[in-house]
């Protein structure tokens, strides 16, 4: 069973910092490109960061110059560095992965910014 497993997030004032960690529990998706979604309430889940196997980012304009998304492919982990938080980044953050047309999510760590 493939699973996707997020850690890091927690409640932190605005200017802060925090790291999420998402396992993964097969080599496999060591091939494949991961990223780092997010969902507010009332709001679509969307992409904040993703990286490509060989480690190349991607990030929404939104958080550019201040999160930096990277992995361990020893450690079977990518990891989200969030510097520089605003309570608009206040959401549910869930790892996720695409395998052979098949989508993986983990079950999401709350990340809370307050003013």
């Amino acid at each position: 069973q493939v699973q996707l497993v997020e850690s890091g997030g927690g409640l932190v004032q605005a200017g802060g910092s925090l790291r999420l960690s998402c396992a993964y529990s097969r080599s496999i998706f060591s091939s494949v490109a991961m990223g780092w979604y997010r969902q507010a309430p009332g709001n679509e889940r969307e992409l904040v960061a993703d990286i490509t196997s060989g480690g190349r980012p991607n990030y929404a304009d939104s958080v550019k110059g201040r999160f930096t998304i990277s992995r361990d492919n020893a450690k079977n982990t990518v990891y989200l560095q969030m510097n520089s938080l605003k309570p608009d980044d206040t959401a549910v953050y869930y790892c996720h992965a695409k395998l052979l047309g098949t989508h993986y999510w983990g079950q999401g760590t709350q990340v809370t910014v307050s003013l």
